[in-house]
């Protein structure tokens, strides 16, 4: 908890002791190097794979690789959770957060460091595959500001994510569980148009991936670039900017409150 008062000065304290947080999510990944390298390699390995061996963009008119690497991009944003759903249960069954509560800071600032953390180390991923896609041959067409407009949307999938991530942690409990958990995501991003169009799926299963909110950022993040992304004329595919910024909130306006509420009753 804060000994602060209201107003300014707690909300100056509330900073203070989320960058200090913060900081200390960092000073993690120079004692676990190892963790943090394979976090930013296994994406590139799938792009890698699906690209040259697995030949991802079935159904796609135009160059596989444009297709595939803004796929990857949005798909990126849904690896690594594991880590922060991790370090949420570890902090909670040792102690940690019992130790932080004893001392006088805002007691969100433990999850907002952790999630602040969490997306400069999603900036550095996004930052590792946007040059392994150029060096590949992917290349945007519509300008700087549609690159940083999708950069944004990407950005905002993940930020909804990791509150996701956060809560069901927390619902889990224990760090065994945080894996059974991790499972959710893998559908989530399997069954989007990250690696093939969904005209080019059985029916149903093609309307389900159209309105997946991973194929939603997938799809505007296409356009932004200026990339190909199928031939689909469905609502969701004629609107996915709109989807991919609607989902997101969603996300967060459900799980963020979730997530401050059920830590704000472990701190009790």
């Amino acid at each position: 908890m804060s000994t602060t008062t209201a107003g300014p000065g707690r909300i100056g304290w509330a900073l203070a002791d989320s960058w200090t947080m913060t900081r200390r999510e960092l000073a993690h990944w120079a004692r676990q190097p190892v963790q943090v390298v394979v976090g930013l390699v296994f994406p590139v390995m799938l792009l890698l794979m699906f690209n040259y061996l697995v030949g991802g963009g079935r159904g796609v008119e135009g160059d596989n690789t444009e297709f595939l690497v803004p796929g990857m991009l949005a798909l990126t944003m849904a690896f690594g959770l594991e880590g922060t759903m991790l370090a949420v249960t570890q902090d909670l069954n040792k102690g940690v957060v019992d130790r932080f509560r004893s001392m006088p800071m805002v007691s969100g600032a433990v999850l907002v460091g952790r999630s602040a953390a969490d997306m400069l180390q999603s900036v550095a991923a996004l930052a590792v595959m946007t040059g392994v896609g150029y060096a590949l041959g992917w290349r945007w067409h519509n300008g700087t500001a549609a690159a940083l407009g999708a950069l944004g949307l990407l950005l905002l999938l993940r930020f909804a994510m990791l509150w996701t991530g956060i809560q069901l942690a927390m619902v889990a409990g224990r760090p065994e569980m945080v894996q059974a958990v991790q499972i959710l995501v893998w559908p989530v991003g399997f069954l989007s148009n990250v690696f093939a169009t969904p005209e080019s799926m059985l029916g149903p299963l093609g309307a389900a991936v159209e309105w997946n909110p991973m194929s939603a950022t997938a799809t505007a993040v296409r356009d932004l670039f200026g990339n190909p992304g199928g031939s689909s004329g469905s609502w969701a595919a004629e609107h996915a900017g709109l989807l991919a910024v609607l989902w997101p909130v969603a996300l967060i306006a459900v799980f963020f409150p979730l997530a401050v509420r059920r830590f704000a009753r472990l701190s009790r």
